[in-house]
């Protein structure tokens, strides 16, 4: 469906602009998100920064998500998932802190000198190269709204068709520009999909 993350960004970009969203600011989730942010900012003519957020893995299953964080500590718990698997109360707070840590780390890295950029009252489009579980998007969601957006739309190239239902929960519109209903990674949808760096992503923000 796309050549690469820019390729996706400029399709993303087009659909953004047939639904006619008034953009003040885009947000990219680091690290993939940077070069379809930078591509739907440029399109779009509006600035570009970051909002970060890392997920909680399961204990043994780092890879399995029970929730996220951003850096600003905005949480995002999957109950089901932590009644399921019986986490403890104590092993969640210390992932919480852990990696609401390693996001702040992130945004720090990324943005240097930087300020953040004013939220408040804004329109802002939210942007990842793609979503799968939507855990860490959640995460990003909310502490946008904490920071007092008028309007949060967000925009991915790909998802699986219920994990975008979920988030229309979350935003006020979510656009998406392919939801296939067989759904396994993001990356099967791109192409190329290379692994961004922090040195790549951080340019995307130059």
């Amino acid at each position: 469906m796309f050549d690469d993350r820019t390729d996706a960004g400029r399709q993303l970009a087009d659909l953004i602009e047939g639904h006619d969203v008034e953009a003040d600011v885009v947000l990219a989730i680091p690290r993939g998100g940077l070069p379809v942010g930078r591509a739907v900012a440029d399109a779009l003519a509006v600035p570009l920064d970051i909002v970060a957020a890392r997920k909680l893995g399961a204990p043994g299953n780092p890879e399995f998500a029970i929730g996220a964080v951003a850096s600003d500590g905005t949480v995002f718990l999957n109950d089901e998932y932590i009644d399921q698997l019986g986490v403890d109360e104590s092993y969640v707070d210390d992932a919480i802190e852990r990696e609401r840590a390693a996001a702040q780390e992130k945004v720090d890295r990324y943005r240097g000198d930087r300020p953040p950029l004013d939220l408040h009252d804004k329109t802002v489009v939210v942007v990842d190269d793609g979503v799968a579980t939507g855990a860490t998007t959640i995460a990003c969601l909310r502490q946008i709204r904490e920071a007092g957006a008028a309007r949060v739309v967000l925009a991915v190239p790909v998802g699986p068709p219920d994990t975008i239902e979920r988030l229309g929960a979350e935003a006020d519109e979510v656009l998406c520009v392919e939801t296939p209903p067989s759904f396994m990674a993001v990356g099967q949808f791109y192409a190329s999909f290379t692994q961004v760096s922090d040195d790549e992503a951080m340019r995307y923000l130059d």
